[in-house]
């Protein structure tokens, strides 16, 4: 017993070794072919050790490094004991969304002991996103972050950083996720909150048994460095903040914006963001922290994850260094004065926005959960929507019904920010639009799970173009059979 302990030990030592390390950005580390291995590994958090799905044995599992424009293969071997499918969100797949994931959809999942080489072609998309399991809840521990530099001999519209750190928010269960699925599922009801929020995989000194593995950021004083963040949690928009550091985000969904600076962020789940954060502080230790953003009076995972900012040099830390602000967690004016300050790089759209509307869809979202009284709003959630096979201009948000005399004259038509993942407020509206360029079946969701599992989702049939070049490409020979 004290062998497998240690052994564990080692193992949690070396990957967070090897986080560290990773800092460097080294974009001759991109390779066109992986190996995904999908198999159970035990994993310790919060004082016990469970089984979990991963990929090679990492959580969260490995990093995917391209170049704009690169076409990638994954050859996936499922070794676990459950069906699994793949999705690589928000890259766009041009004419090929046989290899985008969602299972049912289009494609049969990898059923145990079989193989598929997904085919991942990158295209207009350049910055962070993130890869995930699209088959009942297994992205809660199957996912891992895409980083897609600019292409060779081109460099990134900011100064380039000295290091690029990876922050991928999740959410962790003491039970078996797979579990909490089914009792889920089952009873009708909600399902049991997260027993932790984490960072990179680890729930942060504010948990029993965690301070140990904290993740660090080790920064030099005077340089700036480029975050990957990623919010891969199940169920929570987050906010997160730095302790006497404010954040610059110069992207989002892989697609670069106008430099916006902030004491916080809010992420929703499935978004991804590129952000700067400035080492100009005193040399000392900084909590990095994150809590969730919740609306409608629905039971959530209200703890705080952290990981620590650790200034390299000779002094003396505090030993416990100050949190830093956060809105609270219902501050829906802070969620989305944060949201609607984002504009978009026009220079750098793959096309402009769309001025002249062929097709105009009105769709209504809603999730509602009885009983409810009269004086209560039941499930009333902002609802983060993704959308295969594309990104898209976000021209307009609010609160209230969608008037479509007044508010489209309001739209931002001239640099709205574009995204996969759209936050669509709690009792109000969003408006995208986007060019229908892309053939195939694609999956349109939200991206909270639960909402997901109770069937908040739809398809967009994009049919084949005139053009050669405006046709989907053949299915691959390997498709998984149902």
């Amino acid at each position: 017993m004290l062998n497998t302990l240690s052994s564990m030990f080692y193992k949690e030592l070396f990957l967070q070794i090897l986080f560290i390390v990773s800092f460097i950005p080294l974009s001759s580390q991109t390779k066109s072919h992986y190996n995904f291995v999908v198999k159970e590994a035990r994993y310790p958090r919060l004082c016990s050790t469970k089984s979990i799905l991963t990929v090679n044995g990492k959580f969260p599992g490995p990093t995917i490094k391209v170049h704009k424009g690169d076409t990638i293969f994954v050859d996936v071997y499922n070794k676990g004991n459950y069906n699994i499918t793949l999705h690589w969100h928000g890259v766009t797949q041009p004419r090929n969304p046989w290899s985008d994931g969602p299972e049912y959809i289009t494609q049969c999942p990898i059923q145990p002991g079989r193989r598929f080489r997904q085919k991942v072609i990158f295209s207009v998309e350049e910055g962070t996103l993130w890869w995930h399991a699209h088959s009942d809840w297994s992205r809660a521990t199957v996912h891992g972050a895409i980083h897609i530099y600019p292409r060779k001999n081109s460099t990134y519209p900011f100064p380039e950083p000295y290091g690029q750190i990876p922050i991928i928010f999740g959410e962790w269960w003491k039970s078996d996720v797979n579990d909490v699925y089914r009792e889920f599922v089952e009873s009708g009801g909600t399902p049991n909150s997260s027993d932790a929020i984490t960072v990179n995989g680890q729930p942060g000194d504010l948990y029993p048994c965690s301070r140990s593995e904290t993740f660090r950021l080790r920064v030099e004083q005077g340089r700036t460095y480029l975050l990957r963040v990623v919010n891969a949690a199940m169920n929570l928009m987050l906010f997160f903040a730095i302790s006497k550091h404010n954040l610059t985000v110069v992207g989002v969904d892989a697609m670069y914006t106008r430099p916006m600076t902030k004491d916080y962020i809010c992420i929703s789940p499935g978004q991804t963001m590129d952000v700067l954060l400035h080492a100009n502080q005193e040399p000392n230790h900084y909590y990095l922290a994150a809590r969730a953003y919740s609306t409608g009076g629905v039971e959530f995972d209200n703890t705080t994850t952290t990981a620590r900012v650790e200034y390299r040099g000779s002094y003396t830390p505090l030993l416990t260094p100050p949190l830093p602000y956060l809105p609270n967690f219902a501050d829906t004016e802070a969620a989305y004065d944060f949201f609607r300050s984002m504009r978009g790089l026009p220079e750098k759209y793959p096309h402009q926005v769309p001025k002249h509307i062929s097709r105009h869809i009105l769709t209504t979202v809603s999730i509602n959960t009885f009983p409810c009284s009269n004086d209560q709003s039941c499930e009333g959630l902002d609802h983060p929507i993704h959308l295969h096979g594309f990104s898209f201009h976000v021209v307009g948000f609010g609160f209230g019904n969608f008037n479509k005399s007044k508010d489209p004259m309001n739209y931002n038509l001239y640099d709205p920010p574009f995204m996969n993942t759209a936050t669509v407020p709690v009792n109000g509206w969003a408006a995208i639009r986007f060019w229908a360029t892309n053939p195939g079946v694609w999956f349109m969701h939200c991206h909270l799970e639960r909402h997901l599992t109770w069937g908040m989702e739809t398809v967009f049939i994009v049919k084949n173009g005139k053009s050669l070049d405006a046709k989907l490409l053949p299915p691959p020979q390997d498709m998984p059979p149902c």
